[in-house]
């Protein structure tokens, strides 16, 4: 073969090549893209907080009075009744205190009876008699203050219920600043919670709350909202919200928990991954190329998000979206990468976090809605986090 025939093949090869990579490109233009596939599936929102567990309604003693500890019960976990002694202080000082004022009066009841006697006789002896009278009265009242006095040093239980907890020693010294028993039914509990400003308008009384707590990990623990404080906390910028538990319930006073307080909660929608709505579109694909379709975002999960519009069950969708292809444009899907199985309904945060781990792999769909009622617990808390970050830099801003 002649070099002249040599060189014209490889003219026409290259001119091939780049008609071919051309058309790929510019006419075909075939973009490769993963999807996700549109299911039906519980969702719901949450608002993330924090709390901790108190009884519904319970009491401080404390003492009034800095005094030493002469007595005190050991009574943790009894029930009491309210007025019960519970401790006392030392009254020494107070009874010699009023020991004097009774000898003082005894004096004066004598002195009055001897000026009763002579009352009659002229104007003066009146005035005299009325003047006792009044000294009497004085020191009846003073006794009376100071029998109050050494009463406040007898620490009693203020309602029926169990001692919580008890502090205090005999020997030392305590004080308006000491709690000494925490006094209270020990059912019902409740869970006191702190809920950001920005989120509270979203709670309402009866709304249902999901909780985690470190000392039980795997339960699955339940309150409702039963009380809102009217007025928030300026400093923290949070509201207090008082969740109701089930006596069931195996919290115990004092702990901590995290709560997700479901906002909004459908047992069955539409649902899509997050990352496939965009600009309130998804971009579906029909016959291997893509369609932009309108519609209105409901409610927001964790994971998946509510659409509702002209998409049905089934349908694959563009995940992540893709702003940047055309309507009708070609597109190839990743069959590596590829979701093919149907958008997986969003579970609770510990079940949520084990999917994670996997982003290939993909979760069958929960048969139960309550399942998925919590779906809104891990975005919650990031949104809290975010929150609190975006507050802390504007507080940091203002004060340099």
């Amino acid at each position: 073969m002649s070099i002249r025939r040599i060189s014209s093949l490889l003219v026409l090869l290259t001119a091939a090549s780049f008609v071919g990579y051309y058309a790929y490109t510019h006419l075909l233009n075939v973009q490769t893209v993963t999807t996700g596939i549109a299911t039906q599936a519980p969702v719901s929102e949450a608002v993330y907080g924090t709390g901790t567990v108190e009884p519904a309604r319970w009491a401080k003693v404390v003492p009034l009075q800095r005094r030493r500890l002469i007595e005190i019960c050991s009574c943790e976990g009894q029930n009491v009744k309210a007025g019960q002694v519970l401790g006392r202080q030392d009254d020494t000082e107070e009874r010699s205190v009023l020991h004097e004022l009774e000898l003082n009066n005894e004096q004066l009841q004598r002195d009055l009876t001897r000026a009763a006697a002579d009352r009659g006789k002229d104007d003066a002896a009146q005035r005299d008699y009325e003047q006792r009278w009044t000294q009497l009265e004085q020191s009846k009242a003073r006794i009376a203050a100071q029998k109050v006095r050494i009463d406040e040093l007898v620490l009693r239980a203020p309602l029926d219920g169990m001692v919580l907890r008890r502090d205090g020693e005999v020997g030392e010294i305590v004080g308006p600043t000491d709690v000494l028993f925490w006094v209270g039914p020990p059912l019902p509990l409740q869970i006191v919670a702190e809920i950001s400003e920005e989120e509270i308008n979203r709670i309402a009384i009866g709304q249902k709350a999901y909780l985690r707590s470190d000392a039980f990990p795997q339960a699955r623990l339940r309150a409702n909202v039963s009380q809102i404080t009217p007025k928030g906390d300026p400093v923290r910028k949070t509201f207090r919200v008082y969740l109701l538990l089930p006596n069931d319930s195996p919290l115990r006073i004092g702990m901590s928990v995290e709560a997700n307080i479901i906002t909004r909660e459908k047992p069955s929608a539409i649902v899509v991954p997050t990352e496939a709505v965009s600009g309130n579109a998804v971009q579906i694909v029909e016959d291997g190329k893509v369609h932009r379709v309108p519609l209105r975002v409901g409610i927001r999960g964790s994971r998946n998000v509510e659409i509702i519009g002209n998409v049905s069950q089934g349908t694959p969708v563009l995940s992540p979206g893709r702003p940047d292809l055309a309507d009708g444009a070609r597109v190839r899907i990743d069959s590596l990468r590829a979701k093919g199985q149907p958008a997986a309904p969003d579970a609770t945060p510990e079940v949520a976090a084990d999917q994670n781990t996997s982003p290939a792999s993909s979760a069958p769909i929960a048969t139960d809605p309550e399942s998925a009622v919590i779906s809104a617990a891990i975005s919650a808390h990031i949104d809290s986090v975010v929150n609190d970050a975006r507050r802390n830099v504007a507080r940091f801003s203002a004060s340099r």
